[in-house]
């Protein structure tokens, strides 16, 4: 998780820099935006909006949602959409980049190769349109989930094998049968 304590006397916290960012872009930071940044710091690897808000108590729905809205315009936080439908959203370490989400355990990870631009060209001159972005979300199973899933479905896996292999010799047998 990330801390907003100091850590040295000459090193800055993590509400700190984020305040530092916004201030340089010229954006005014109150006292209820202070709490949304404290609220957002205080989740854990990924959050939704209501979880900001109730972290954030006295601070008003809107001024989180303001708030959450300058991040990602300003690439602090960015948004996952879960396979369940559900929009989270997560502090952001990396410039441009796309998420691999488990579809059962939730967890999320970052990865930056994008081969989406020669698509986005692509479509772009195909539709007449012109894109301004993309996201990406790959959805599966993450290695814990999948070994631990794995251990169940082998067995599974090997009896259909079986089964598989022998109603194919069976097949290989009878044509040579008929072929007799």
């Amino acid at each position: 998780m990330v801390s907003s304590k100091r850590t040295a006397p000459d090193a800055m916290s993590d509400i700190d820099l984020i305040v530092e960012r916004l201030e340089m872009r010229g954006h005014r930071v109150t006292e209820s935006r202070r709490r949304v940044l404290a609220g957002v710091l205080a989740q854990p690897a990924h959050f939704t909006i209501d979880d900001v808000v109730h972290a954030a108590r006295q601070v008003g729905r809107a001024t989180v949602f303001r708030t959450v809205k300058l991040l990602l315009d300003l690439n602090i936080l960015c948004r996952i959409l879960l396979d369940d439908g559900t929009l989270h959203y997560r502090l952001s370490t990396r410039g441009h980049h796309h998420h691999l989400v488990c579809r059962d355990c939730g967890r999320v990870e970052d990865f930056t190769r994008c081969d989406v631009p020669a698509l986005v060209r692509q479509l772009a001159r195909a539709t007449d349109y012109e894109i301004e972005g993309h996201w990406l979300e790959v959805y599966g199973r993450c290695r814990a989930c999948a070994r631990r899933d794995g251990r169940a479905r082998s067995g599974r896996a090997k009896n259909a094998a079986r089964r598989s292999i022998g109603a194919t010799a069976g097949a290989q047998r009878r044509r040579r049968t008929q072929a007799r």
